[in-house]
């Protein structure tokens, strides 16, 4: 592909961003939209009045950029936890460790790239992309390769000090959490599953008599999980409901019926502390298990918080599928459904699930040929005569006659945006495999979620990528299939021509990948096209008030964090084969800062935080691609006749490796257990009263079915931990300033009205 085509993917791209951060500075400006753009700041206020009348709002501005530019690391801690500081200094460390990546190669290695042979060269936008990659460089140049050496010592030295500091400081906000929540129930709380069955007792009984036969100074009470799945969904259907009326000023009486003339039942509801009396004494938990109800889990809650860790942590029965122990989740974090399933199937499921996970990666190998067909279409019209009349035919329909043009459309552009339309399917699924597991946390399904679209993207976009177009680029050489496979990807020399042709050649696919999936997806992701089609069909064309994103949803880790480390992965992996890769993904990283904390301002509500669980897996996926580029430069090395070159990265590589296990062995315990250090000293400081009161917020925390309001807000449904994604948004009935949310100035003020009540 020549760097034309290159130049064409990059002004769609650029246009298409470009006319979307328009498009958002204006959309947010309208009050219509603001359960879209300001769901978390809905979370706490509600508005009451605007003028839709007024000039400025149709006028783009860059005052979104100021805000999220604004946003101290504390603040966002207080918003979105610990989990969006992580995934925040995650876009910081690529920024500064692609920065210094630049600077090195495009002033170091680029040139030399580029005059690696003696040849005539063309008008740049007229010459291929090979021309700027290793491909370029003729073997035997020993001492040029040298310089792709150096600036390899520099990239992985600057990415471990990085790394380090990170590791120190993210370690360091952990403790901070941890400590910090010294009143969080989950610390004095146990989830027991596997409880044996008895035909003389129940659940509840067997339990009690277990804790208090070997754990009678420190088991405190209990509370059983139950088999309510119809209930939940009747809970579910209320809180819809509810959360439906509560926007109408609804007044207790009998108001008639406008068709029938009859007392209007819907408005014969009492106030909340009626309907949240009623609900207690309709979903009597003694009732539930008189009828047999009890699962085989139950929360067990301890007198002290290291009791409770050194419970979670030990081996209860000789058969380790029974009294099986686990530190509670935080009560907002717990995913019920899953709670029910008997221990005994979980490996089961486990199989089952990674059965379905190897069909999902077996099937999704066809429409990675087909990105690469498309990429290579130069390769397969020689191979078969019959897509020249296609394409042909193809510039006819489309009234084009520079016929270079498609070309250029076709290999350059619909190649990335037809792998990210199929991409959109995995992480619905892999949050489906990751329910099917049975995890019993929300946070904990999308951090197994994360892993598998992680694991995913990396081999199917990635590696696929590589050995489809590998094979592509070689069906001229060789007549049949058979010849192809046994002469290319069973050959010894396959790891070195991957190094040395398959990677170099593919750049041009993965930077326009990075324009496509990453600028394009970004503008995206700021102007939420999918909800914002959702609220204008809800409220224009059904003419309904309210919509379905007026509930917020929380952050999508499992989507956001793998994309962000794919391109941490192509970085790494062509930073001296292909620098021009290089201002492509330093552009998607600042952009994604930006408009990654402006989501998480104003758009994200957050009401369950995993404690930074997410860090390392952030730095296992960071060192290995670190490392994968290291050994693409060994095969580039070999291929090159550079044997020092090949023994000072070979070197290397080993350090990066020991500098990781370190790190694991340093680090990487903090976000995984608590120090029974910690603990004590949480238990030694803690004083009778306060003790007192936390015991008693105990049973009401974890309760499953009991109907709750929180503080002096009112809960936007009942039931609102039963409800997956979705989180409570809270409506606040005073607020400072907030009969001032009209006129020009409403985004303001809400945003400043938030700012005072939070």
């Amino acid at each position: 592909m020549e760097l034309s085509a290159l130049l064409t993917s990059a002004g769609i791209n650029i246009g298409l961003c470009l006319l979307l951060f328009s498009l958002y500075s204006i959309l947010r400006k309208q009050p219509s939209n603001k359960n879209v753009y300001f769901s978390r700041t809905l979370a706490q206020i509600q508005s009451r009045r605007h003028d839709p009348h007024w000039f400025e709002r149709f006028v783009p501005s860059p005052s979104w950029i100021l805000k999220a530019w604004e946003l101290s690391d504390e603040e966002i801690l207080a918003i979105g936890g610990l989990d969006s500081v992580v995934f925040v200094r995650t876009l910081v460390f690529c920024i500064r460790i692609f920065s210094i990546a630049a600077i090195v190669c495009m002033s170091l290695v680029l040139p030399l790239n580029y005059f690696g042979q003696e040849m005539e060269h063309k008008i740049i936008s007229s010459e291929s992309l090979e021309v700027f990659t290793t491909q370029n460089i003729k073997e035997g140049s020993r001492w040029w390769l040298w310089a792709h050496t150096l600036a390899l010592y520099v990239i992985s030295f600057s990415a471990c000090i990085l790394f380090y500091v990170e590791n120190k400081s993210i370690t360091k906000m952990r403790l901070a959490h941890v400590i910090g929540s010294s009143q969080n129930p989950s610390l004095f709380a146990v989830l027991v599953r596997g409880i044996p069955w008895s035909p003389e007792q129940s659940y509840s009984d067997t339990l009690q008599k277990f804790f208090m036969q070997y754990y009678p100074s420190t088991y405190l009470s209990h509370q059983m999980v139950y088999h309510s799945g119809k209930i939940q969904k009747l809970m579910r259907a209320a809180g819809q409901m509810y959360e439906m009326f509560s926007h109408h000023s609804v007044q207790p009486g009998c108001a008639p019926c406008d068709f029938c003339g009859r007392p209007n039942a819907f408005s014969i509801l009492g106030t909340e502390p009626e309907l949240l009396n009623k609900g207690k004494a309709d979903f009597n938990i003694a009732d539930l298990r008189a009828r047999g109800k009890e699962s085989a889990a139950a929360f067990v809650f301890f007198k002290t918080r290291f009791a409770a860790a050194s419970t979670a942590s030990a081996l209860q029965s000789s058969n380790p599928m029974l009294w099986v122990t686990d530190l509670a989740p935080e009560p907002r974090d717990v995913y019920w459904p899953n709670l029910c399933i008997p221990y005994r199937q979980f490996w089961m499921r486990r199989i089952a699930t990674i059965v379905a996970t190897a069909l999902l990666l077996f099937f999704f190998l066809f429409p990675v040929a087909l990105v690469q067909g498309l990429a290579n279409l130069e390769k397969l019209r020689q191979m078969f005569p019959f897509l020249k009349g296609i394409l042909e035919t193809c510039n006819i329909c489309l009234l084009i006659s520079d016929r270079r043009f498609v070309s250029q459309l076709v290999t350059g552009y619909l190649p990335p945006v037809t792998l990210v339309l199929f991409l959109y399917a995995v992480p619905p699924l892999m949050l489906l495999f990751s329910t099917m597991e049975g995890s019993i946390s929300r946070s904990g399904r999308k951090k197994a979620t994360c892993c598998k679209v992680l694991y995913f993207t990396i081999w199917n976009v990635f590696f696929v990528n590589l050995v489809s177009g590998t094979v592509i680029t070689k069906l001229d050489n060789f007549p049949g299939l058979k010849e192809l496979f046994n002469e290319q990807l069973f050959s010894e020399k396959f790891p070195t021509s991957l190094a040395d042709k398959a990677v170099p050649a593919l750049v041009k696919f993965f930077m326009t990948y990075v324009m496509t999936s990453g600028w394009t997806s970004l503008a995206c992701e700021l102007v939420q096209l999918y909800p914002l089609l959702c609220n204008f069909i809800f409220k224009f064309i059904l003419g309904k008030k309210h919509g379905p994103f007026d509930v917020g949803w929380t952050f999508p880790f499992h989507t956001e964090l793998p994309r962000v480390l794919l391109f941490g992965l192509i970085g790494f992996a062509f930073a001296i084969l292909a620098p021009l890769i290089l201002p492509l993904l330093l552009i998607f990283f600042s952009l994604a800062y930006l408009v990654y904390r402006n989501q998480i301002l104003n758009v994200y509500v957050f009401e369950y935080d995993s404690g930074g669980r997410y860090w390392p897996i952030i730095q296992n996926t960071m060192i290995f691609s670190l490392v994968l580029g290291q050994i693409i430069a060994i095969g580039l090395f070999a291929l090159k006749e550079s044997p020092v070159c090949l023994g000072f990265t070979a070197v290397l590589m080993g350090c990066t490796i020991l500098f990781n296990e370190y790190c694991r062995r340093r680090f990487h315990p903090v976000f995984n257990y608590i120090a029974a250090q910690v603990l004590i000293d949480m238990d030694q400081l803690d004083d009778p009263n306060r003790r007192s009161e936390i015991y008693g917020k105990l049973h009401s925390a974890y309760c499953q079915l009991e109907c709750r309001s929180v503080g002096s807000s009112k809960t936007s449904f009942l039931g609102n931990h039963l409800m997956g994604e979705r989180c409570t948004i809270h409506t606040v009935d005073s607020a400072p300033g907030l009969d001032s949310l009209h006129g020009p100035d409403w985004v303001d003020t809400l945003e400043r009205v938030e700012t005072s009540t939070s």
